[in-house]
């Protein structure tokens, strides 16, 4: 792999340059290592980046064995910048902490522990015991929005989510009953969206959405068609056509429904039929699939990011539940007057609430403006 941040020495640059540069290299791997993080690994040697590297689709190789294949006999008293803990447990690759102390490693600057137990410290020990000096913590807060789909799935049993809506400029997603569909966003936004998809392993509706959209939620930019995020349906009654454009194209790319375990069989049978995947969700007070249960389902599956974009009931609920870790608004420039609110009130006093999230992104795409919110931990 070639080496291509800097080429030449620079003794000024600090831990968390490098740390930034690794991070960097983390978020290629977004979206396309399920069910291991992204992680990004560079190795430095007398201020000259020798080898880099970073989790590869499908979770390996991992960052740090890239990085170290790049590097080559360079690594040698070499100092490594990794994303999060290098693990330390057999699985279907050695333990990097391993191939680290053997390269010849002197330094590991790490930015955050590992919170899954088969690691938890037990990498940065090992490096330790070795003779390698560990330092922690270089740029912890940036690593943990990067790695945070990977530290969910561990301690809470489900995936990071990001909510994405669309709203005209009062406010409105969708129509009324004579005209419910709404062209809301330009080229710009569009093009935001696909890059988002590209960045989660899943892309989450409602049946509602499905219904009257009848989208393919596939990733479609230049350089970004080799991304199929998995596409799920919350479908409590199996309701979705084997007809509709995501069942018509299931094989190619996969699509997951989750449904009330006593749907009606032979609508399972037919979705099955023609590639989609069922699985039986709880059901909550309401009726509708479990937010969490249906999360939980999609973590066991090895899922790490899910990108919702299932309308404005699903996206109320999940900013209700303090599920939404990221809320992506698109609001464009006109006005409709009537029709579906994008957001309830109750949704976007939470938004707004700075003890509940916190705005990090005001932007102009185009005519449109993107803001992104972050869920306040």
């Amino acid at each position: 792999m070639s080496v291509d941040f800097w080429k030449a020495p620079t003794p000024l640059r600090t831990d968390a340059d490098y740390m930034r540069a690794a991070l960097a290299l983390a978020r290629r791997g977004l979206g396309r290592t399920a069910e291991n993080p992204a992680v990004g690994a560079l190795i430095v040697r007398d201020g000259v980046v020798v080898g880099q590297g970073w989790t590869q689709d499908g979770g390996r190789p991992h960052a740090e064995r890239v990085a170290l294949d790049a590097a080559g006999e360079l690594s040698r008293g070499a100092t490594m910048y990794v994303t999060l803990e290098p693990c330390s447990h057999h699985g279907k690759t050695p333990p990097c902490a391993d191939g680290i102390v053997a390269a010849g490693i002197s330094r590991v600057v790490s930015a955050m522990e590992d919170p899954d137990p088969r690691v938890a410290g037990k990498g940065h020990d090992i490096l330790r015991r070795a003779g390698v000096e560990v330092v922690t913590g270089v740029c912890v807060g940036e690593a943990l929005r990067t790695t945070l789909g990977h530290v969910l799935r561990v301690r809470e049993n489900r995936p990071l989510v990001t909510l994405k809506l669309a709203e005209t400029f009062d406010g409105y997603a969708a129509g009324d009953g004579h005209d419910p569909r709404l062209t809301i966003t330009s080229a710009p936004a569009n093009a935001r969206t696909h890059v988002l998809r590209a960045q989660h392993a899943a892309i989450m509706v409602g049946i509602g959405t499905a219904q009257a959209d009848d989208p393919l939620m596939t990733v479609r930019a230049p350089g970004l068609e080799d991304r199929r995020p998995l596409r799920v349906v919350l479908d409590a009654k199996l309701s979705l056509s084997p007809r509709s454009r995501l069942a018509a194209s299931a094989h190619e790319t996969p699509v997951l429904v989750l449904s009330d375990v006593r749907a009606d069989v032979s609508r399972a049978n037919a979705l099955r039929e023609a590639g989609v995947d069922v699985a039986p969700t709880p059901l909550d007070a309401n009726g509708r699939i479990d937010l969490k249960a249906a999360l939980a389902i999609l973590a066991h599956r090895g899922i790490t990011r899910v990108f919702s974009e299932g309308g404005p009931r699903v996206g109320a609920a999940l900013i209700a539940q303090g599920l939404a870790d990221e809320v992506v608004l698109f609001t464009g420039p006109k006005p409709h007057g009537r029709g579906v609110q994008a957001l309830s009130q109750e949704a976007r006093a939470i938004l707004v609430d700075p003890k509940r999230y916190t705005l990090v992104e005001d932007t102009k795409l185009g005519p449109d403006r993107m803001r992104r919110y972050e869920r306040v931990p």
